[in-house]
């Protein structure tokens, strides 16, 4: 929006607003998200045999993203159906959050008929984290400290951090086997000490894509429940 704006100032404003830009020389630079890392590379490489094995998402043969028939069929309901675009309350849309509760917790959820969630729509994943994040360190009196899997998304540590919170880690990833480090991670969630927060990936693991089997979830919840940690979920997919 800066550049934007400067564009349209006489010129002796727009300098003076250049000139001012000294004030966020001390601004550095965020970590590069790894996976995005490799969609660049495919980009430079030339090779025709060429795998782009970033991103995960469905292509055609020429590489271009699929859409989908189910969300192009949304997409047509919902220029149908002519919404009238009103601002959605300061938690989002009603509608959309008790149906996405219903959709995390099950239709017929006991926590959803006993009334012990409360569900606020944000923008991205980002965004949901960003939220989550500020609310804990501002409310949970067990904030300093989150524990989050090894390795875990690029965005995790810095949200966080940039919310108060400190990061630690736990043991996930088998680098032998490519699979979840069972025995590491049962070790060091013993270890955390109790009340603290702790990071889960619900499902589909990023950036390794390895989850734990139900039984393997079910030694971990044991675990977590005898050490008395608070859940964060990031339940992306």
């Amino acid at each position: 929006m800066l550049s934007r704006q400067v564009s349209t100032l006489p010129k002796t404003i727009a300098a003076g607003v250049r000139q001012s830009s000294g004030w966020f020389n001390n601004v550095t630079m965020g970590p590069p998200d790894a996976i995005l890392g490799v969609t660049e590379a495919f980009k430079r490489d030339n090779n025709p045999k060429k795998i782009n094995l970033g991103v995960g998402a469905y292509r055609d043969d020429q590489g271009k993203p699929f859409v989908l028939p189910s969300v192009r069929s949304a997409e047509e309901q919902i220029i149908s159906s002519k919404m009238d675009h009103e601002y959605a309350g300061i938690i989002g849309l009603p509608e959309f959050t008790a149906n996405a509760t219903k959709l995390a917790f099950g239709e017929d959820s006991p926590i959803i008929k006993a009334k012990r969630n409360a569900t606020v729509q944000s923008i991205s994943g980002t965004g949901a984290l960003r939220i989550g994040s500020e609310f804990l360190s501002k409310w949970y009196p067990n904030s300093k400290v989150v524990y989050q899997p090894s390795p875990t998304w690029g965005n995790h540590v810095p949200i966080f951090k940039f919310a108060g919170v400190d990061v630690k880690n736990y043991r996930y990833y088998d680098k032998g086997t490519c699979g979840f480090d069972e025995k590491g991670c049962l070790e060091d969630l013993a270890k955390i000490p109790e009340k603290s927060i702790i990071l889960l990936h619900a499902c589909a693991h990023n950036p390794t894509g390895v989850d734990p089997t139900p039984e393997q979830w079910m030694k971990m919840a044991e675990v977590i429940k005898k050490r008395n940690l608070y859940v964060f979920f990031d339940m992306a997919y």
